[in-house]
């Protein structure tokens, strides 16, 4: 990652990191750091990198167990820099790496598993991913474990790509739908909110759309309701990785109980906790960080 802002990737200058990163294992760090069972399926390579990744989760308590570490092929990285106006330039080294490149999954713990989520970025990383992602959440979904997603959306990854049939046949199975704005436009076909909202609802099996507007907050609706998330104010360093906290913090509130205002409240101290770090993952985020931010108990 670039230090600063306004510091391009064409240019030589400095990058801190190693970060260990990838919006999955963002998502999932963060659903075991509040206190919940989590696991990932994705690949790394038997490289310092993939160590830094697998033993960060690890340590985080997540089930890594269905991590496949290739003994060729070098772990996927992504260089990352933000431009003055906050907007992000990312330049992918994922190509035949073996976060895409998936062995036949076995022996996956359908019958323990309340939510599968999938974010976007991986169905787009490759066709042969996509495919497989589809399947397992087919799997998932025939075993009655309920399907979250985040569209997620890279345009870097996108390429030629049609979206929707890229993102139809997940969001077909999910109960939870985590967009951003503009993916909201995007997979909807409209660009009023309340109609993109409502075309979705008509069109698949959804339970809960939460429209994530980053620094403003979040919506959240349902059939027949919704409200709005307010914002928690930190001194930000860098939002990388928030929206993946804030998905985390939501969907851990769901299997804690807690109504979908205070999912909401806990989705949004939890992206900002993230955004108060510096790295994709490296806020500090545990329960109790959130009881002091949004007075919560998780």
């Amino acid at each position: 990652m670039r230090p600063r802002t306004g510091m391009t990737l064409r240019q030589p200058g400095e990058f801190l990191g190693p970060y260990p990163s990838g919006a999955p294992a963002i998502f999932i760090d963060t659903v075991a750091r509040l206190g919940v069972g989590a696991g990932i399926i994705g690949g790394v390579g038997c490289d310092a990198f993939g160590a830094c990744l697998v033993d960060r989760l690890q340590n985080d308590g997540v089930n890594v167990e269905w991590v496949h570490r290739a003994p060729h092929g070098s772990t996927a990285v992504a260089f990352v820099a933000y431009a003055e106006d906050g907007s992000r330039t990312f330049i992918y080294h994922i190509d035949n790496t073996p976060a895409v490149i998936m062995p036949e999954l076995v022996d996956l713990p359908v019958s323990e598993a309340e939510f599968f989520h999938i974010m976007g970025c991986s169905l787009m990383a490759s066709d042969t991913l996509q495919q497989v992602i589809t399947k397992t959440a087919n799997h998932f979904h025939e075993n009655g474990t309920r399907i979250s997603f985040d569209p997620n959306i890279r345009s870097e990854l996108l390429l030629e790509k049609s979206i929707m049939e890229i993102v139809d046949p997940i969001l077909r199975r999910t109960s939870i739908l985590l967009p951003g704005d503009s993916e909201l436009r995007l997979i909807s076909g409209t660009n009023n909110l309340l109609d993109g909202v409502k075309t979705l609802f008509d069109r698949y099996p959804l339970e809960v759309i939460v429209v994530k507007h980053g620094r403003n907050g979040a919506s959240v609706f349902t059939p027949t309701s919704s409200f709005s998330i307010a914002p928690y104010v930190v001194k930000e360093l860098d939002p990388t990785g928030a929206g993946d906290c804030f998905d985390a913090g939501f969907l851990v509130g769901m299997l804690r109980g807690k109504s979908l205002e205070e999912c909401g409240a806990i989705a949004a101290a939890t992206g900002a906790l993230n955004a108060a770090g510096f790295g994709p993952m490296e806020g500090v985020i545990d329960p109790q960080a959130v009881i002091d931010l949004a007075g919560i108990r998780i």
